[in-house]
């Protein structure tokens, strides 16, 4: 009779049909029937249960080790079912039921009567005697299904008292203390987390309640404890055999506790003021790196290098909460650097290689390739680029945090060299990719399948080379020549230069820009501050910038003289920057280098028959040399090195970035953009394929330049990297100038368009004939 009522009961709620019967008749339908033991409510352990079977069973009578379920909810087809009388089920249906109404009467969506009886309902409930014991009891059932309903209701109950009631249940407080204290002489935690990790996640959700107070409420509490339990759990020997399975009960508790540290931190930015556990990973990091460097099982491992990722990028419980969480506060700069500083140091300390990677990854359905299936396993690729992701924001949050050139340059070349070491070890290149022959390639080989990361980890790399180039600049008034050559050489054998970075990211999207724009106009990376900051660096840094194409050039055969014709010494000369460039990463000793010229030649481009050639002129000779009455020479006060960092986008990047997040994209808008796009894309293919700049010089005739002879001071390799990077750029230009033309850009692209025009004219200027 009783199972019949409750299924018309839960077919009412999950339908919003109004329940019409008096509020105590379905409160006593919800009060748990579970037979005690004489000592009362703290001997749960002697609390008979029903069993999965049907029966009474006790908790002394069997202990299991197997983590708990991961299903949120017990499946809705529970109305439909045909129950027997058989208790356990009766016990499910009921805890569902109270998870149900409590979400029913949270939710807005809810009509306001329904809610108001939902409330009602649950307050008598929670009058009921010891219905809090009884819940707690149910957590230490050894009947998984049981025990996770009961965390999830017993969650939803304390959730809604702190929020209707102001008030927290002193019951399940009592008991949390209880347990966190008597760790690890009592082993049973992980129900005592999984409930504070729910009660956490329910408020972030809740977009209707001050959670400063309400979260302050609940914590407080359990400050001091949370903070010895982080020490108790963490300070073990994890390469015991108790870790090396994700399904014993020691592992239970560490995963859950990982789960627990993410929901901490997410609430933290909540709090004027964080409490010392919302803190404590930060200041006492060192713990969780000797787990990830430990035998512990690959599955915990991993759990604690997301957490550390998510914390590097200040977004913790960005699956529970929507929106961008950022975690700054009073004390957010001084946890940070603590982080930094301890992951620096075991960094440097051969970290990196004791931690194995060389587990499969996975397939669907398997973790097993099928036959014939030419994927690359060995190390997991996840996992590589969240911890590569750390050592790199750590580095940035170092540089951002140093005074003077001395604190970083040390530890920052240690740390590059133990991450592309790392990179070199677990990279495995397929058959048909080209070997590596240049660090700064490795960025884009480790991120490219993961757009958000990638742009995090360029933008790292770019503002370390912003910070370091300037303080080197304020360490010395004038920088000598071969001090110039020394720095070009570490940026690319360290492997940050950013124009470098840049190309080879231009040359693995096939320098198609509508992949650009795509970015752009997606809110889930960061690449409009990552462009910004970049186009602001190569407009002051051009020349270096066409001497990196150079390398591209010759990297792929594709530079080629005009002429045969060559004297010896200046055919030595027009290598100089390639050779430097290509041998950077390889040449241990700074007094190998070979000096990076700055090229001396503009382009020009000359088609034959549809098929695109470049030369170059000596013309702008004059443009790049260093006399502040060239148009380079006039740009390079535009980037003064010597304000903050924060005003680098102070004119430009705050315009484009305010309004990124205040027109979100719907599926309609978006389609539109991509018609918009692709329609130009296709109308301008043919043409942008043949589109050259004609090479104007006396006695030659254009349509078949590379057949005269010309003077041998004039005699150049073709620049095709240089062309395809700046068409690239210039494409997106026109891309981002008509959809702003029909107000479909998500923002006011109008910053970003100057700077991109203003690169553009430095490279037409140059190139002009």
């Amino acid at each position: 009779m009783k199972m019949s009522l409750l299924q018309q009961m839960y077919k009412d709620v999950l339908a919003g049909i109004p329940l019409a019967k008096e509020n105590c008749y379905y409160a006593s339908f919800l009060t748990l029937c579970i037979e005690q033991s004489p000592e009362g409510d703290e001997s749960c352990d002697r609390m008979h249960l029903p069993s999965a079977e049907g029966g009474i069973r006790s908790r002394q009578d069997d202990m299991s080790d197997t983590v708990g379920p991961t299903a949120d909810d017990v499946s809705h087809d529970l109305a439909n079912m045909n129950f027997s009388s058989c208790p356990r089920e009766v016990m499910l249906l009921q805890l569902t039921l109270i998870k149900m109404l409590v979400d029913k009467a949270e939710s807005q969506e809810t009509e306001f009567s329904t809610r108001q009886k939902y409330c009602e309902i649950l307050v008598l409930l929670l009058k009921e005697p010891k219905i809090s014991s009884k819940l707690i009891c149910l957590l230490s059932s050894c009947d998984q299904l049981l025990s996770h309903m009961a965390s999830k209701s017993l969650a939803s109950l304390v959730y809604f008292q702190l929020k209707e009631e102001n008030a927290l249940n002193v019951t399940w407080l009592t008991h949390s203390l209880k347990t966190l204290l008597e760790f690890p002489m009592c082993t049973q935690v992980a129900e005592c987390l999984w409930t504070l990790t729910a009660i956490i996640k329910d408020i972030l959700k809740d977009e209707t309640v001050p959670k400063a107070g309400i979260l302050k409420k609940l914590l407080s509490p359990l400050d001091d404890v949370l903070e010895g339990f982080y020490n108790s759990i963490l300070l073990h020997h994890f390469d015991s055999h108790l870790y090396t399975s994700p399904y014993s009960e020691a592992a239970n508790n560490l995963i859950s506790f990982t789960d627990l540290l993410e929901a901490l931190l997410a609430s933290r930015i909540e709090l004027e003021l964080p409490l010392k556990c919302q803190r404590v990973l930060f200041l006492k990091v060192s713990y969780v790196l000797n787990i990830i460097s430990s035998s512990a099982h690959y599955f915990i491992k991993k759990k604690f290098i997301m957490l550390l990722k998510k914390c590097v990028l200040c977004k913790p419980g960005e699956d529970t909460v929507s929106g961008s969480r950022v975690l700054q506060n009073p004390y957010f700069y001084e946890d940070m650097l603590a982080l930094s500083n301890a992951v620096l140091q075991v960094v440097n300390l051969t970290w990196l290689n004791q931690i194995p990677l060389g587990e499969k990854a996975s397939y669907f359905g398997s973790s097993e390739a099928l036959p014939g299936d030419n994927t690359q396993s060995g190390s997991d690729q996840t996992v590589l680029r969240a911890i590569s992701l750390v050592v790199l924001k750590t580095l940035e949050f170092k540089f951002q945090n140093s005074a003077t050139e001395a604190e970083i340059k040390e530890v920052f070349q240690s740390s590059m060299s133990q991450l592309l070491t790392f990179w070199r070890s677990h990279m495995k290149c397929s058959p048909q990719s080209h070997p590596v022959v240049h660090h700064c390639e490795w960025l884009s080989l480790v991120f490219i399948e993961q757009d958000d990361d990638m742009w995090e980890a360029a933008k790292a790399l770019l503002l370390s080379y912003l910070k370091f180039d300037r303080l080197r600049r304020d360490a010395a008034d004038n920088l000598s020549q071969k001090e110039e050559e020394s720095w070009n050489f570490l940026t690319h054998a360290s492997g940050y230069n950013p124009h470098c970075i840049f190309l080879f990211f231009l040359e693995k999207i096939a320098f198609d820009s509508t992949v650009l724009l795509d970015f752009l106009i997606s809110s889930e990376t960061c690449f409009l501050e990552y462009l910004v900051r970049y186009l602001k660096l190569l407009r002051e840094d051009w020349h270096q910038f066409v001497n990196v194409c150079n390398y591209f050039d010759t990297k792929h055969g594709t530079s080629q003289p005009v002429s045969s014709i060559k004297p010896p010494h200046q055919e030595k000369q027009s290598c100089m920057s390639d050779v430097n460039l290509q041998n950077a990463p390889c040449e241990p000793e700074p007094q190998t280098l070979i000096p990076l010229t700055s090229s001396h030649n503009c382009l020009v481009f000359t088609t034959e028959q549809g098929d695109n050639e470049v030369a170059e002129s000596n013309q702008s000779k004059s443009l790049l040399c260093n006399d502040s009455k060239s148009p380079l020479g006039s740009l390079q006060s535009l980037v003064n090195y010597d304000s903050s960092e924060d005003s680098e986008l102070e004119s430009v990047g705050k315009e484009c970035l305010v309004n990124t997040k205040q027109m979100p994209l719907n599926n309609e808008h978006e389609t539109m953009i991509r018609e918009t796009v692709c329609s130009y894309t296709d109308d301008k293919q043919n043409k942008l394929k043949s589109q050259v700049l004609p090479l104007k010089q006396k006695g030659c005739n254009t349509s078949s330049s590379l057949a005269c002879i010309v003077p041998s001071d004039n005699i150049v390799p073709l620049k095709i990297m240089l062309y395809k990077s700046t068409k690239c750029l210039e494409e997106l230009q026109n891309a981002i100038s008509r959809l702003q033309r029909r107000n479909l850009f998500p923002y006011n692209p109008s910053a970003l368009l100057r700077l991109l025009s203003h690169v553009e004219k430095i490279s037409k200027s140059i190139n002009a004939p």
